[in-house]
Order: structure tokens, then C-alpha cells, then sequence
């Protein structure tokens, strides 16, 4: 039976009945956030399972397989920030949005440059939280029947597959669900120039509460994993756009 600070797969949905949206995999400290976190999760549909230290977390996600993860920074043992590393370099690459106190840009670029997909700070709303969790199910998850690939210079994506492809001779490039959803976003729109808030809105889903470095570190990882190849090009003042050779 669950404890209140542990909760298990039965959490799948919420008294209504409605049909399990993902299994999310909590991993946070303290017990009553950890609870909240977890109440509103299942109320929103999704399965739910919490760990309160950073190794029992990384093996549940291990095990699990989790849609998401929703990982504290400031966790015992191995914090957020290791555990994100240590999942990232055994390419898995599960979307993990990040909870933090530390509300400074040193965490959140560290956390987004080891491959996190967004981050709320404390306190938050756990309404915004469930919003953020299921918006970066949909980066991940995709568009239906966007499979049609797109091609700029010596880029290739496969929304379908969820696969990006740059170089010449050719070669794979690992990107988040995140950073997926912004580089077709880009490519889809050839020539056009886009604001930072603009991007905020339309690849996460929300306002820019959080401010738009978040957009600004995202690009730097493309950029970083593309090389040479990167197609985006920055519009001082404004913010970015994908150009054709």
C-alpha cells in the first residue's frame, strides 16, 4: 500500500476513471511536495511513482520506463543534476524537467545543458507543473501526421521517427524531445525570423514566465550538436531564424 510519500503504477488515474496518460516517475524529497506533486499528476490522468533519493530514482526510472520524470535538484545521495547526467550518458534520453529552489541561471543552464527538457522553480503551481509535464509529452511524443521529413542544408529531421540527421557524409545527432520540437519548428518556417517569447509560446506551450534564456541555452545545444551544420542563424534583437543555404 502506498505510503504518503511513495507511490507506485496504481496511481494510473484519477476517481473519475480516466485513461492513464503516461506513467511519470517523481523524484523528490520532500514529502509533502512529493504528495501535491503526486495528487495533482493522477488527478490529471497520469500514472504516478515517487522516490525521495537520487539513487533509488534513478533505478526506478531504469526499471520503469517512465513517459516522464519530474526530478529535484537538491536531492540526498545523488542529486538531480547526476542523475540527469548519468541517464543522458546511457542514451536515455526520457524527458526530465527539473524542480529547483535555486532559482539562479547557473542550475537551469547546467540542467538544460545536460539535456533537461524545461524546469519550474520553487514555489510553483502544480497546475503549471501538470502543464509542463504535458507539454513536453507532446514534444516527445510528437505530431500525428507531421512524418514528412524536413531538410535544410546538411540537416535532416524525421518527425515521424523523431530523428535528426546532419553532416555530409551523414550522421545521427542525438537531440531532446525539446530540442527536436524547436529545431523543426525553425525548419518548418525557412526565412522567417522568430522572438524569443514567440518560440516560448509556440514549441513549449506557455507564456514566458520563466523568462526566455531558456530558448537562448536550447539554441547553444543545437547549435553544439549540429557543428558546422547548424542552418540557425541569430537575428540580434530579435531572435532566430533557419536559413537555406
Amino acid at each position: 500500500m502506498p505510503t504518503p510519500d511513495r507511490a507506485d503504477a496504481a496511481d494510473s488515474a484519477d476517481v473519475s476513471g480516466r485513461a492513464v496518460r503516461g506513467l511519470v516517475v517523481v523524484v523528490e524529497d520532500e514529502i509533502a511536495i512529493a504528495d501535491i506533486i503526486r495528487l495533482n499528476l493522477a488527478k490529471a490522468g497520469y500514472g504516478v511513482h515517487v522516490e525521495r533519493d537520487g539513487t533509488a530514482g534513478l533505478a526506478a526510472i531504469r526499471s520503469l520506463k517512465p513517459a516522464a520524470v519530474i526530478l529535484d535538484v537538491g536531492l540526498p545521495g545523488l542529486d538531480g543534476v547526476e542523475v540527469c547526467r548519468r541517464l543522458r550518458s546511457t542514451d536515455d534520453w526520457t524527458p526530465v524537467l527539473f524542480v529547483t529552489a535555486r532559482d539562479d541561471e547557473v542550475d537551469r543552464i547546467v540542467g538544460l545543458e545536460l539535456g533537461a527538457d524545461d524546469y519550474v522553480t520553487k514555489p510553483f503551481s502544480p497546475r503549471e507543473l501538470v502543464a509542463r509535464v504535458t507539454s513536453v509529452l507532446r514534444r516527445s511524443r510528437g505530431t500525428p501526421g507531421a512524418d514528412q521529413s524536413l531538410v535544410v542544408g546538411d540537416v535532416r529531421l524525421e518527425p515521424g521517427a523523431r530523428r535528426a540527421f546532419a553532416g555530409a557524409p551523414e550522421y545521427e545527432v542525438e537531440l531532446t524531445a525539446t530540442e527536436f520540437d524547436l529545431l523543426a519548428y525553425l525548419m518548418r518556417r525557412p526565412g522567417r525570423v522568430f522572438s524569443r517569447e514567440q518560440l516560448i509560446s509556440e514549441v513549449w506551450g506557455y507564456s514566458a514566465v520563466g523568462g526566455v534564456r531558456t530558448v537562448d541555452v536550447h539554441i547553444a545545444q543545437v547549435r553544439a550538436k549540429l557543428g558546422d551544420a547548424s542552418p540557425i542563424r541569430t537575428v540580434r534583437g530579435v531572435g532566430y531564424a533557419v536559413d537555406r543555404p
